[in-house]
């Protein structure tokens, strides 16, 4: 039998040694963290120009809350969700959206239960929109789904979303459509524009890196601006 020289079993000593540092090394880079994030935005919503702010907070354990609210003399929009960070897995727990419109007013709740595999929702909703929706690994609803755009651009991950949101699952699924300069807080930053285009509807959203909430988010309707947030300063 013939023995390999030493000069190969050398390399191959090598190789795993080499092989083994890489590994540890890629289990030793940190997950994206979260962090207490606050930014205003100058906002357009239903025609209006208004007030806009985005902010994460900690709740406690693992469990995070994400509010966008938009304030004008004659509208208001306040959205949250409850999440948990679940192994670097972000899960929405709970979420409201309250708005008003002169005497309008809409109010509705979700529950994401986990346990149960399900989600279901209350308040001023159709019958056919109160669920239950079957959940999967990775779900998000629409608030959730901002925050983990801004960490899957920087990370180069497939923007491929399944969005549980107003009593029904669908897929999200955004291409990168070039680079744009964005100003925050004054300064100009270079932002990376997605797009997601469904039926009448089209998604446009701007993510700069070291923000953990996109620069701009632009939802339009039968080709017409529905909500328009543009980042103003981070504080």
């Amino acid at each position: 039998m013939t023995r390999p020289s030493p000069l190969r079993a050398a390399r191959v000593r090598i190789a795993a040694v080499f092989a083994a540092v890489l590994a540890a090394a890629l289990l030793a880079v940190p997950a994206f963290a979260l962090e207490p994030f606050s930014a205003d935005y100058q906002a357009k919503y239903m025609g209006l120009s208004a007030n806009g702010k985005m902010t994460i907070e900690p709740q406690g354990g693992n469990r995070w809350k994400y509010t966008l609210s938009i304030v004008h003399q004659a509208a208001k929009l306040t959205q949250t969700t409850i999440f948990e960070d679940r192994d670097g897995q972000w899960r929405p727990l709970t979420g409201t959206d309250a708005s008003l419109l002169l005497i309008k007013k809409i109010n509705r709740s979700a529950v994401y239960d986990w346990a149960a595999g399900e989600a279901r929702w209350s308040g001023d909703v159709k019958p056919e929109r109160a669920g239950p929706v079957p959940l999967q690994a990775g779900d998000v609803d629409g608030l959730l789904m901002n925050l983990a755009i801004a960490r899957d651009v920087v990370a180069g991950k497939p923007l491929r979303y399944r969005l549980v949101d107003e009593g029904r699952a669908k897929a999200m699924n955004f291409t990168v459509a070039g680079k744009e300069t964005i100003t925050v807080s004054g300064k100009p930053r270079e932002a990376t524009k997605l797009v997601n285009n469904n039926g009448n509807k089209q998604m446009l959203i701007w993510v700069v890196e070291g923000l953990a909430l996109p620069a701009r988010i632009l939802q339009r309707k039968d080709g017409k601006d529905d909500i328009d947030l543009k980042i103003v300063s981070v504080k």
